[in-house]
């Protein structure tokens, strides 16, 4: 009878870990219901307090006229084309500027100027 007073011992042992097993989990499950609802209420309640505010703001809104009026004029700008001088370019320099800024190009085929007179020579 020993052999079956600890089968049965054993059997109730397992039996009482598996129902505090099962009743601890409802009780967590049950904390973690009411946490679950209360956040669920607090935003409903802040989704209600939202929705008057944004309601009486859009029908303010809507009593308002434009009391504003807004003029859009374009800006004209005159832009003036840089016309180099000599002031420390040589007139070559100056020439070749205002070419570009023009948008001629210079004839690359004649010089722009007669060449010196006596020519470098050759030892």
């Amino acid at each position: 009878m020993t052999k079956a007073r600890l089968v049965a011992l054993a059997l109730l042992l397992v039996a009482t870990a598996a129902g505090s097993w099962q009743a601890r989990g409802w009780l967590e499950d049950s904390h973690r219901l009411t946490a679950e609802r209360a956040t669920q209420q607090a935003i409903n309640v802040a989704m209600t307090r939202e929705s008057t505010i944004a309601a009486s703001v859009e029908a303010r809104l809507a009593e308002l006229e434009a009391s504003e009026r807004i003029i859009d004029r374009g800006i004209i700008r005159e832009i003036e084309r840089p016309i180099y001088r000599r002031v420390c370019l040589e007139p070559d320099a100056v020439r070749l500027l205002n070419d570009s800024a023009a948008g001629r190009a210079p004839d690359p085929a004649e010089p722009a100027a007669a060449l010196p007179g006596r020519a470098a020579t050759a030892d």
